[in-house]
């Protein structure tokens, strides 16, 4: 068994080998989405997809396969990379690999390899989430951040998300 907190973390560009593997941690994610308001899976037991369509073939994105030792441990979702603002689409670390810094670790990797201004959301309703997108916020640009509550396009039926935006040096 992997010793996590000894374990290197390392971060690269998923390619499309990497796809079933990402698209197996995807169901993970939206499995521990669904507790915040999140839809149940399909019959068939998966989650909707699109995103992890779109991370590895439309234009602008960048899917990223995070790993602690050889073991794969999450994912990062970056879009916007086209246009004047990157944004962190997706990003998760199973729960095994989770409070050892390797999510601080892997994002600050992700977030480096594109400065610039960046936005990233997540669910007021998960204190897990507000506690490590402000320690993210503060690590990368100190005071220099905002945060805002923005409806969720096309669900007036959930809660706004909450938006953290800042810029990542160069």
């Amino acid at each position: 068994m992997t010793d996590i907190m000894n374990a290197d973390v390392t971060v690269r560009p998923a390619t499309p080998e990497d796809q079933p593997a990402v698209e197996r941690l995807w169901l993970m994610f939206r499995h521990d989405l669904s507790e915040f308001g999140g839809p149940l899976p399909a019959a068939d037991g998966t989650f909707r997809s699109e995103r992890v369509t779109s991370a590895f073939t439309g234009p602008g994105w960048a899917p990223y396969l995070l790993s602690c030792g050889e073991r794969p441990a999450g994912f990062a979702f970056v879009r916007g990379l086209d246009g004047p603002v990157r944004v962190l689409n997706s990003f998760f670390v199973v729960r095994g690999a989770r409070r050892r810094g390797v999510g601080l670790r892997a994002v600050r990797e992700v977030l480096t390899r594109h400065p610039g201004p960046w936005e990233i959301a997540f669910q007021q309703d998960n204190p897990a989430a507000v506690r490590f997108w402000q320690r993210v916020a503060e690590d990368l640009a100190g005071d220099a951040w905002t945060r805002e509550p923005r409806s969720v396009p096309g669900r007036p039926e959930l809660p706004p998300d909450v938006w953290i935006s800042f810029t990542v040096a160069g």
